[in-house]
């Protein structure tokens, strides 16, 4: 305080001692510093104004000899006894310590010291009184002006005292007032500082309680906040307050503590958020709280607590699994719980619909569960990218506030540059606004703020009105969330872009996966149920549901989470490949049994199956629901009517057609196995052609069913069969080009290796037929003679086999077929008979003979033309007859 006083500009005190008092106080500050010799040796001797330098460059080899015994720490400018280092070296205590019987020595040392001393002094008074003596002259001089200067000092007193009545006037009457108001006002700006710095004090006092306040409202931002203010305040404003000594610690320590309350609280809030009923309309719950949690864990960069969520998330639900598992068997009562104890067993004893019914219930429970935790990390990520946009702004208006800076250090320093000039100081033109430039900046930036108010508040808890660099602080922004919540993002969180970024790309991520979860948990149910071969026994339409279940809520969670999650998509297409082999194997297994039992004998057509083929008629594929009543009470037709045409079939076709049309209808249902039932079905038509081959074309019948012969009724009812299978290969092949990818359009190639070897078996049936004739031809014709009676025995015996054959296959085979078909056993007759005839050596010739075979021919061709669907068929016979010799 003395300082401060004595360097103020403003004087102090009555006006005629003003100056007296200036001198007084700056002599106050001057201590009289005593030279003595040095008694350091390796001390520098050559210093300047000193009296050892005077003597050394003026004195006698003898005097300087004798100062040179004075130690060289006496002749020290800044030598003082009061320095604890020079004390000790001039008197050393060390040998004057009288205890331990050593009084009458140390006394001796004392004594010496004492004599030592005497000597130095002495030594020194001698050459003073010598210095002087050589300035004798000068010394007497100066008393004979002695008078003169008394009277000089008298005049000058006298002018003096002049002065100061003067000045002493002026003061009373131009200057006391004023200085006293001055005065009065550097004490009132005082007073304000210390009112202040005591009204900061108690704000500062009170942050533990408004903290625990704010803690029990779940207010953790403003916590924090005030926490981080508070020990800004006591590292700036308050450093060096004894009674703050241990507050900021204690900051520190509750500060960490509301960081595991912020992260307890959020385990809390996610536990009672995906726990809570899932019929609860509402998706978010709290969302303010949550929302406030949120802000503290990002401002304390707790970047942990989607991992919190995660585990919440897998938590709840095996949860969901279990208390539905729970409520499912609970209302079963045909279910002994008493005799099984373990829910997974339970659980197995439900049957196919029951157990379906559970499924149904956990996929619903799951999306409901989806939907609410997209719902909430909408609002996390909502969260997130408020702080990032913050950010962001913060650092435009800092960019914008650092030019503006510069602009007003440009003019600040043109403006300072034109006051110098003219002369003007400083700190007169500044306090024209009793503000200094910095001042003029904060109180601004204080007066920018939109929750700002006046410092003169009571108030203490506001701790932004009490210091600028609080409320320089304390500048937010709001921004609003998809819920409507106002957040404040505070400048404190110091979050990079980059982090806030990959924390967004993380609440995406943890949104699939909550489906990758829920995907997961499914699976393991389906293969709890499976352990058994549950779901290998389900037939197709059981099977079928249960997979347009799976595909709905595959598609339902990927439309939720933005993502097809594969887990259980996987399982499906598992159970589908199984499914698929089983229904493969029972369809094959139950075509096989029907070959090996089938007659090859014309069966009648159903009314549903005649129903079925009409379903078709327009390219499209589809198993038409059963009907009862008028279906029953229609008698079956004789053939099959496809688009117009007759077809006459075994039993065996008619089940193998709708056998054909499942394999379609499951490729609808479940479009994931399109290319496994291809290759299935593919299969299966092969089998039907290599088996029925084997049973007709090659009699095996007759050893698998006793047929006592394959007749030639057999043998074109076998081929009619296959034409009707040809007939719907096209269709088929369209049906499942429609649902192949393009890149397994190859695939397709299939179906042409199908119609070719049906083609080819239908082929040799036909050829087979012809065979039959051949062989009977020849067998017929080699006896034949050319003689009476006409026609002749030969003749009838072939005409008669040939409307046999007519009889057996015109009903089964179209009558072009039949007309093709006896076109090619004519061509054979004639070779044959042209053949005997060579034999026999007949010839056109118009003889007896050639009238015979005339005779017979027109028999043979006669007959022939009288069959159904043959009048029109030409039987040129010319080329039997070889050329007159």
């Amino acid at each position: 305080m003395a300082s401060s006083h004595s360097s103020s500009p403003v004087p102090q005190g009555s006006s005629s001692d003003v100056f007296v008092k200036k001198e007084v106080d700056s002599t106050k500050h001057i201590r009289p510093v005593q030279s003595l010799p040095d008694v350091c040796p390796k001390e520098p001797t050559d210093q300047q104004g000193t009296f050892y330098s005077i003597s050394t460059g003026n004195l006698s080899d003898k005097s300087r000899t004798d100062l040179e015994q004075v130690p060289k720490i006496f002749m020290k400018p800044d030598f003082a006894l009061d320095d604890s280092l020079t004390f000790n070296s001039v008197l050393p205590w060390s040998h004057f310590n009288t205890a331990g019987g050593k009084g009458n020595r140390d006394a001796a040392s004392s004594k010496l010291l004492q004599e030592k001393l005497s000597h130095y002094l002495d030594i020194v008074e001698v050459n003073i009184a010598h210095q002087i003596s050589l300035r004798s002259e000068a010394f007497f001089h100066a008393m004979t002006s002695q008078h003169e200067l008394q009277d000089y000092l008298k005049k000058t007193s006298q002018a003096v005292k002049m002065l100061r009545d003067k000045i002493a006037q002026i003061d009373k009457v131009m200057c006391e007032g004023s200085l006293h108001i001055l005065r009065l006002a550097l004490s009132r700006n005082n007073c304000v500082k210390v009112y202040n710095k005591l009204k900061l004090m108690a704000t500062v006092h009170q942050t533990q309680p408004t903290v625990q306040v704010l803690l029990s409202a779940s207010e953790f931002v403003g916590a924090l906040d005030l926490i981080a203010t508070t020990q800004e305040v006591l590292q700036q404003e308050l450093q060096g307050i004894h009674s703050f000594r241990h507050l900021g610690s204690q900051l520190c320590e509750l500060e960490k503590l509301i960081d595991k309350m912020m992260i307890a609280e959020f385990s809390t809030y996610c536990h009672n958020d995906l726990n809570r009923p899932l019929e609860d309309d509402c998706q978010i719950l709290e969302e303010e709280r949550l929302v406030s949690l949120l802000f503290g864990l990002l401002k304390q960069r707790k970047l942990n607590f989607l991992e919190i969520y995660s585990e919440e998330m897998i938590i709840t639900a095996k949860n969901i699994i279990k208390q539905c598992v729970i409520n499912k068997v609970s209302q079963v009562e045909e279910l002994d719980t008493d005799a099984v104890t373990k829910l997974a067993d339970q659980m197995r004893m439900l049957n196919f619909p029951q157990w379906f019914d559970l499924l149904k219930d956990i996929f619903s429970k799951f999306t409901v569960f989806l939907q609410r935790v997209k719902a909430t990390l909408n609002i996390i990520h909502s969260v997130v990218l408020s702080v990032l946009d913050k950010n962001q702004r913060t650092r435009e208006l800092e960019e914008v506030s650092q030019q503006k800076n510069a602009a007003k250090d440009n003019s600040l320093d043109t403006e300072v540059a034109y006051l110098i000039h003219e002369g003007i100081f400083i700190s007169d033109a500044f306090s024209e606004n009793e503000l200094t430039p910095i001042a003029i900046d904060t109180t601004s930036q204080r007066n920018a703020s939109p929750n700002s108010e006046p410092c003169s508040s009571d108030s203490v808890s506001e701790p932004e009105c009490t210091t600028d660099s609080s409320s320089s602080k304390e500048q937010t922004s709001s921004s609003a969330t998809p819920g409507g919540v106002d957040i404040m993002a505070n400048e404190d969180m110091k979050l990079t872009d980059l982090e806030l970024g990959k924390l967004a790309n993380n609440i995406q991520e943890l949104l699939y996966s909550a489906s990758d979860i829920c995907h997961d948990r499914a699976v393991k149910f389906l293969m709890s149920r499976a352990k058994d071969g549950f779901l290998e026994k389900l037939n197709s339409m059981e099977f079928i549901t249960l997979s347009r279940l799976m595909e709905t809520f595959i598609l339902d969670t990927e439309q939720i989470c933005g993502r097809k999650s594969m887990s259980l998509l996987g399982a499906l297409q598992s159970q589908a490949n199984k499914f698929v082999n089983r229904f493969h194997e029972e369809r094959k297994t139950k075509l096989s049994l029907l070959l090996d039992n089938e007659r090859w004998k014309q069966a009648d057509v159903p009314a549903e199956f005649q129903e079925l083929v009409d379903s078709l008629s327009d390219g499209k594929i589809t198993l038409p629901e059963k009907k009862s009543g008028a279906t029953e009470e229609r008698k079956p037709a004789e053939v099959l009517i496809v688009e117009g045409q007759q077809y006459a079939v075994v039993g065996t076709v008619l089940l193998l057609i709708r056998i054909i049309l499942e394999y379609c209808q499951c490729v609808d249902n479940i479009p994931s196995v399109t290319t496994d039932m291809l290759t299935r079905l593919s299969d299966l038509l092969k089998y039907f052609n290599s088996r029925s081959c084997q049973l007709v074309l090659g009699a095996g019948a007759l050893q698998v069913v006793g047929l006592k012969t394959i007749t030639t009724k057999n043998l074109a009812l076998s081929s009619r069969c296959l034409q009707l299978i040809v007939h719907y290969l096209p269709v088929i092949r369209a049906h499942f080009a429609a649902r192949l990818q393009p890149k397994q359009y190859s695939m397709l190639r299939h179906f042409d290796h199908i119609t070719k070897d049906y083609h080819d078996h239908i082929a040799e049936i036909s050829a087979k037929l012809v065979a039959i004739m051949d062989s009977l031809f020849d067998k017929l014709l080699s006896k034949y003679e050319v003689k009476a009676p006409v026609p002749s025995a030969c003749f009838r015996n072939i005409c008669k086999q040939m409307t046999k054959m007519h009889e057996a296959i015109i009903d089964l085979l179209p009558e072009e077929q039949t007309q093709m078909l006896f076109l090619r056993i004519n061509a054979s007759y004639k070779l044959h008979l042209k053949k005997q005839l060579s034999h026999l050596n007949v010839i056109n010739d118009g003889g007896p003979q050639n009238g015979l075979v005339t005779a017979d021919v027109a028999f043979y061709t006669g007959n022939l033309q009288a069959l159904k669907g043959l009048k029109d068929l030409d039987l040129n016979m010319a080329e039997i007859w070889e050329q007159k010799r």
